[in-house]
């Protein structure tokens, strides 16, 4: 007979979800929809906090100058608000995870914590420049993306820490944009080979101001490109801009060979799909 939980707490208000999390360590469930997967057929023995009640982590609010995600936002929501084109990057990945059900009980910031290197929401979210913000009973800071999720299933959250939300910035040019493209063994309820998020803002003079890139699946995290960033600014916003990205663009990534792709292969793909991504971003801006 399977063990049952050690201790399971759902705390309905963030202040309880805090003192709890500063009493000792605890799991931390956010939708579960990695959770359980992961321990099928095991004993689920962890202390576990589920925090799925707290409705103060839900929503989208937008702010002077940024929009607020709630940490328990789930894809469903993403994928359906009613959001600038500076986000069809992020949305375009929502409706990416999983399947429906997957992604009406999945969430941004159980998707962040997970720290898959193929987790869907990261690159579109790194390539807008996004922070979390992590709340514990000390106050709350915030932390850029990059610096939060450290490797596979690592990150930067410390134990007495909960990730209350996402906070994505918003663009300085009032032209601005983001897509997101995918390549998997088939087109749907499939882990990634290689994904790419990309941001573009054009000025008045319809020259990119500023390029966001990143990709995810070719290394332990998903990672901006800041060369290939360089090298779009400045050049006019035509469908034909991807073909500015040459190979020493992507050359920083350090893709693995697995059961689904080579390394070889996915170094090829990533820079096709970044080309890709940014010249389908370019001919709709």
């Amino acid at each position: 007979m399977a063990r049952t939980l050690s201790s399971y707490q759902r705390p309905r208000a963030v202040d309880d979800a805090l003192e709890a999390l500063a009493a000792g360590p605890l799991t931390v469930l956010a939708g579960g929809t990695d959770y359980y997967p992961a321990r099928v057929g095991e004993p689920c023995d962890e202390d576990v906090l589920d925090i799925t009640a707290l409705e103060e982590l839900r929503g989208i609010a937008e702010r002077h100058d940024h929009w607020r995600i709630g940490a328990l936002t789930t894809w469903s929501t993403l994928a359906r608000a009613d959001l600038p084109p500076w986000f069809e990057g992020l949305q375009l990945a929502a409706r990416e995870v999983g399947g429906e059900q997957i992604q009406n009980a999945g969430t941004i910031g159980g998707n962040l914590c997970n720290a898959s290197p193929a987790a869907d929401g990261v690159p579109p979210l790194l390539a807008q420049g996004a922070m979390v913000e992590l709340a514990s009973r000390a106050g709350r800071e915030r932390m850029r993306l990059e610096e939060f999720i450290l490797g596979n299933r690592r990150t930067a959250r410390r134990p007495e820490q909960l990730l209350s939300a996402v906070l994505v910035p918003k663009p300085a040019a009032r032209r601005a944009g983001g897509h997101f493209v995918k390549l998997g063994a088939r087109r749907y309820l499939v882990i990634s080979l290689v994904m790419v998020g990309a941001t573009l803002e054009v000025g008045d003079d319809g020259r990119v101001a500023a390029a966001g890139l990143a990709v995810g699946a070719c290394a332990p995290v998903a990672r901006r490109l800041p060369a290939a960033e360089r090298a779009l600014e400045g050049a006019p916003c035509e469908e034909r801009l991807g073909a500015l990205l040459q190979p020493e663009h992507v050359s920083g990534l350090a893709p693995i060979d697995d059961v689904r792709a080579s390394a070889a292969y996915r170094s090829d793909v990533a820079l096709t799909l970044v080309r890709r991504a940014v010249s389908e971003l370019a001919a709709r801006l």
